[in-house]
């Protein structure tokens, strides 16, 4: 059956090339513009300084810091702090990447990595305070509403989710091989041609999903765009209470561009934790925003 649906949507996305070349051209180098722009600047760099940290034994140290927050809230153990605060941060899919490389480095088991999925692949204050709030729903008040919102939805979204237990014991020991250890140089370079290698796998989906949307019905309502393409979405949405509330889910949800960026840094991790926590992410989000908007937080 996935197979069907992959044949039938490559067949539709050829159809709506060949039908509307100019509206596609246009919105392929919107996509293109809007990398160049924005997703480049502000992911490269971030992905560069994260697996540099997290390659110089930044896990450990998070490791004793932030147990006592992360065990009794998520069953993890304080190194999963990593992933959530680049998520926070950076915005997506930097906590879904940042998983995937501790667990790579050795750092996160696999059950680790894959429950951090859950919760830790967020959107960034940038995107939410001044594209959001400012731009779409011309209101900062709204951005700053909506980045708390999307915050609490992700860290109840992770406790909803919590493990059992938890392993909070030492960190794992990285894979034996009889590697020796990292240079500084080696670990810099590596990091580079890592991130820039994932930026450019980010842009593709982003330049993809930005042409298929151009290419859907015009009347499609914004949280259906936004489902599969966020930005785009969020672009078409009104100022106001709904504006508000259905920019909440469609945040929460990611949209399918996001989710296969996401899935473009996991490496061997599953993501099946990942779609389970976006979804309830995105039920969170617009439950609480829909709170907000009745207790009058945002008009």
């Amino acid at each position: 059956m996935k197979k069907v649906g992959m044949a039938l949507a490559a067949l539709w996305f050829a159809w709506g090339l060949l039908r509307q070349p100019e509206s596609a051209s246009a919105a392929a180098g919107e996509g293109l513009l809007l990398c160049a722009q924005t997703v480049i600047p502000s992911l490269f760099p971030f992905f560069v300084v994260v697996s540099l940290l997290i390659q110089m034994g930044a896990a450990a140290r998070l490791q004793r810091l932030f147990a006592p927050f992360m065990g009794p809230l998520f069953g993890l153990r304080g190194v999963c702090a990593a992933p959530l605060i680049a998520g926070l941060v950076g915005g997506y899919p930097s906590g879904a990447r940042a998983a995937a490389e501790l667990f790579e480095q050795g750092a996160l088991t696999r059950e680790e990595a894959e429950r951090c999925l859950a919760f830790v692949n967020n959107c960034g204050p940038a995107f939410i305070l001044s594209y959001v709030g400012a731009g779409v729903l011309h209101s900062s008040r709204a951005g700053v509403y909506l980045y708390l919102i999307h915050a609490l939805a992700a860290f109840l979204t992770g406790m909803l989710l919590r493990g059992r237990g938890g392993e909070r014991g030492r960190l794992p020991l990285p894979p034996s091989g009889g590697e020796r250890p990292k240079s500084l140089a080696q670990m810099f370079t590596g990091a580079v041609t890592g991130s820039f290698s994932a930026v450019l796998q980010i842009c593709a989906f982003v330049v993809l999903f930005r042409t298929a949307a151009a290419l859907l019905p015009g009347q499609l309502p914004a949280a259906a765009l936004g489902a599969v393409e966020m930005v785009s979405g969020i672009a078409v949405l009104p100022a106001g209470p709904e504006g508000f509330i259905a920019a909440a889910g469609i945040l929460g949800w990611g949209g399918l561009s996001v989710h296969c960026q996401t899935m473009a840094v996991l490496g061997t991790l599953r993501a099946r934790r990942h779609w389970l926590g976006k979804g309830l992410q995105c039920l969170i989000s617009v439950a609480l925003a829909a709170l907000a908007v009745k207790a009058g937080l945002v008009v």
